[in-house]
């Protein structure tokens, strides 16, 4: 399936911010011009726009003619995006390596996120995420049974597996749950990501879910420290940002 307008329209101003066409603290061209240009509407352009706020690439100001920000790895959860299109949005080489697949019982934890009974069949998967040829996250990921067959028939090299499913079996993730901690980093994790034991690493837990609610997988990535910038954009009009204390901690 093709890429939407919008999407054409932000593609081309990526480029052209990453080019230097529009360097950080420029301004884009308005909105008018840019519809003019593209004959397409207002909205549609306030669609390519909102993308590239989203990713980090220009201030989120609306009504202004928006300035082009420093071009960090950010991850915004405004959009329910995988990894590798992150990564590939910020024009990021990607690769991937499952290193373990594993069918085994349900954790009490993972029965409860997945909505499955204790001691259910689930698939455990453990990937290396690379940015650029370097190690930046490692992948922890249970699947639910439904799903598992799919998974376990991916290559080793699956670059996204979030999109692959949906491509093979119409699994599409709808709705998605992260939390975000920070922990140190095990025997393995420091393997893996070439860093020493107990160094501090920023960790995504997240679950997702179909259109009609049925979980698919709940996932615990581990970052490397500095690879990556999360990014969440709130105001006074919208919902706010939810803030939880850890265990122990006193509201």
């Amino acid at each position: 399936m093709g890429r939407s307008r919008y999407e054409e329209i932000a593609e081309s101003l990526r480029q052209a911010i990453r080019s230097g066409v529009h360097p950080p603290g420029s301004r884009l061209p308005s909105e008018s011009d840019l519809a003019a240009e593209w004959g397409v509407s207002r909205g549609t352009v306030r669609q390519a726009v909102a993308l590239l706020a989203s990713e980090g690439l220009i201030g989120s100001r609306q009504g202004a003619r928006r300035v082009v920000l420093r071009q960090e790895r950010r991850q915004s959860f405004e959009q329910l995006n995988s990894f590798a299109q992150w990564a590939r949005a910020m024009g990021c080489e990607v690769s991937s390596r499952i290193l373990t697949r594993t069918t085994r019982p349900a954790t009490d934890e993972e029965a409860a996120r997945l909505d499955v009974g204790p001691g259910s069949e689930v698939l455990y998967v453990l990937r290396l995420r690379h940015l650029d040829g370097e190690p930046v996250m490692v992948e922890r990921t249970v699947y639910a049974d439904w799903v598992a067959p799919v998974v376990r028939a991916l290559p080793e090299d699956c670059v996204s597996i979030m999109d692959s499913i949906a491509e093979r079996a119409d699994i599409v993730a709808h709705y998605g749950e992260h939390l975000i901690d920070a922990v140190a980093a095990g025997s393995e994790d420091a393997r893996l990501l070439r860093v020493r034991r107990a160094s501090p690493l920023l960790r995504q837990r997240h679950l997702t879910y179909t259109a009609a609610g049925r979980a698919i997988e709940w996932t615990e990535d581990r970052y490397r420290a500095g690879s990556v910038v999360f990014n969440v954009m709130n105001s006074a009009a919208a919902a706010p940002l939810e803030r939880r204390a850890g265990p122990g901690v006193a509201g």
